[in-house]
């Protein structure tokens, strides 16, 4: 708990066993005020072929299982199988994240945010935490989001909190790539409080699923503009008469897969 708000982690997982343990315990063993800060952490596993839902298990976590590939998906398996909560935190299973750092996440939220966001750009990236392609990617879709909604955005990154009831408002639906950017649009379109924090970036452990493939790159690349596109086209349509085209007849940017 965390200023009298029950804290829940979602670790999304996919081949993560030599790095699973160490996020789980780092995000247990955080104290403030002397006092426990992470009351649940559920561990997704997203069609592991390793030992990570053993390893997860061991150390505390809660683990379900997400037959279908796709990082949204693993999200969206993990959320449903929170306990009542606050806050939710989501955090990547590679230990590319800081887990002291969750405290500045939940600290905006105590103090008001309905959504904070760790910034990789704001913070210290260790050299090759992330790849030419994926600064590429962030700047653009930062770029797009500030162009369209006029939002100053830095950064799509995973580690980051949101309020049960804010996430609940704005129905999370991607299953793929475009899990993050999906988040930060909704969050905007509501008119939610959003927050950015510097967060550090370490090298993960481990391959990744998605910038450590051609085609795991290309898919991301497709999701997340596909979502930014697709989001921005259905507040469009809201505004027509009545009569024209439903937002409901646009179909979702198709992609598949992903790290989870």
């Amino acid at each position: 708990m965390y200023r009298q708000l029950v804290v829940s982690a979602v670790v999304p997982a996919l081949n993560e066993e030599g790095a699973i343990a160490q996020v789980v315990t780092g995000l247990l063993a955080l104290r403030h005020e002397g006092e426990s800060v992470v009351d649940h952490v559920v561990v997704c596993d997203n069609g592991s072929t390793d030992k990570s839902a053993l390893r997860a298990l061991a150390v505390g976590a809660q683990v379900v299982y997400a037959g279908v590939p796709g990082y949204g998906n693993a999200c969206l398996t993990a959320i449903a199988a929170l306990p009542p909560s606050d806050v939710v935190l989501f955090v990547d299973g590679d230990r590319s994240c800081v887990p002291e750092q969750a405290l500045r996440l939940l600290h905006g939220i105590a103090d008001g945010a309905d959504l904070t966001i760790g910034s990789r750009v704001l913070g210290t990236q260790e050299a090759g935490a992330l790849t030419p392609a994926q600064r590429f990617g962030n700047w653009l879709a930062s770029r797009l989001i500030r162009l369209l909604w006029g939002a100053r955005v830095s950064d799509l990154g995973p580690y980051r909190a949101i309020r049960r009831t804010a996430l609940a408002r704005i129905a999370m639906r991607d299953r793929a790539f475009g899990w993050t950017v999906e988040m930060q649009v909704k969050a905007i379109q509501h008119g939610l409080d959003v927050r950015e924090f510097p967060v550090d970036s370490l090298v993960r452990i481990g391959r990744s699923k998605i910038s450590g493939t051609v085609r795991g790159t290309v898919g991301a690349a497709r999701g997340i503009l596909g979502t930014i596109f697709h989001l921005r086209l259905q507040q469009l349509l809201r505004r027509l008469p009545e009569g024209e085209v439903s937002p409901a007849s646009v179909p979702s940017p198709q992609s598949s897969g992903g790290e989870g």
